[in-house]
């Protein structure tokens, strides 16, 4: 960047996660220790649009560290994906003086900063999903906060689930990626996870596995399914239709978004937010804040839209070895 920064625009866009509000509460406050003045871009790309703005100050983000979705809210925008939305949002910058903006999202979000750093305005990206699926950062702003309310909710599921000796299908986000099933299943102790990374075998990874565990003295029984690999509806159908129980099936959608942020999404977004202030002061534009090896980084943008995150296998063969050992102790 060969402009110096005076001034910069952060919104949030696409799916909304715990911790995103920490992140814009890092961003104010550390702008402000650098001179900066931000403008916060509400409901993310079609706000920029649309010029939909609050100026932001180390006060007015004062008592937003611990709360749950955005206060910049979030939404979508098809305008903002085309030649014409992305000028009217160039226009918009260059009316309110923005010098670069900040983005918090995950890769849709950085699909459309990428698109509007190609027409001049500097861009630094901040990932946060639930999901845990952006390719360029080990960790996402969200995830641990989407597992422990989804663990919170299993393990109550489990208690009736135990008292009424039954069988449960739980359904849980994390789009066309198991991060989430997996590091739920694993938690909760869940007879069966099944994820879009590991091809579904019904016979193997469901029906056998209940039958070992109700063999083990077992009489209740809990189904972790990630949305990408479809309808717990349709796996709850399936099991009584090939075993002859009858399962209750529970899909928590979006009460995975909501509530609190945990310590860990607190910190990291931060963290986050620090450094992408960070490098906007420092001439360091275009570019997605990641999380690799335990240390925060900086990627190009481009090169982080090519990259691909893979599911961590071993931690299924560990999922595989508790069911493999299943004792009536569970």
């Amino acid at each position: 960047m060969e402009k110096k920064v005076k001034r910069i625009g952060v919104l949030t866009s696409g799916g909304d996660a715990p911790g995103m509000n920490a992140a814009v509460r890092a961003v104010v406050r550390t702008a402000n220790t650098k001179g900066l003045e931000c403008v916060g871009i509400r409901r993310g790309w079609s706000g920029l649009i649309s010029s939909d703005f609050v100026v932001l100050t180390g006060e007015s983000v004062g008592h937003i560290l611990t709360r749950g979705g955005t206060i910049l809210y979030t939404a979508r925008s098809d305008e903002f994906m085309t030649e014409a939305g992305q000028q009217k949002a160039v226009a918009t910058c260059k009316m309110l003086g923005l010098d670069a903006i900040i983005a918090i999202g995950g890769d849709g979000t950085f699909r459309g900063a990428l698109d509007l750093s190609r027409l001049g305005v500097p861009v630094v990206g901040v990932p946060a999903t639930i999901d845990n699926d952006v390719g360029c950062t080990n960790y996402t702003i969200g995830f641990d906060s989407a597992c422990n309310t989804a663990v919170e909710c299993i393990d109550k599921l489990r208690d009736t689930m135990q008292s009424h000796e039954r069988c449960s299908v739980v359904e849980v986000m994390g789009r066309n990626a198991g991060f989430l099933a997996l590091y739920v299943g694993i938690s909760v102790g869940a007879t069966a996870v099944l994820i879009p990374e590991h091809k579904l075998d019904f016979q193997k990874d469901v029906v056998e596995v209940i039958q070992n565990s109700r063999l083990a003295g077992n009489t209740h029984f809990m189904v972790v399914v990630a949305e990408g690999v479809g309808s717990a509806l349709d796996i709850g159908r399936r099991i009584k239709e090939t075993i002859g129980i009858d399962p209750r099936v529970t899909v928590l959608g979006h009460i995975q978004r909501g509530g609190s942020p945990t310590a860990r999404d607190r910190e990291t977004a931060t963290r986050m937010g620090y450094h992408a202030v960070v490098a906007l002061a420092e001439g360091r534009g275009n570019t997605i804040i990641a999380t690799q090896e335990g240390s925060i980084v900086e990627i190009p943008i481009e090169d982080a839209l090519k990259m691909k995150k893979h599911l961590q296998m071993d931690r299924y063969k560990i999922m595989e070895a508790m069911q493999l050992g299943i004792s009536s102790c569970r």
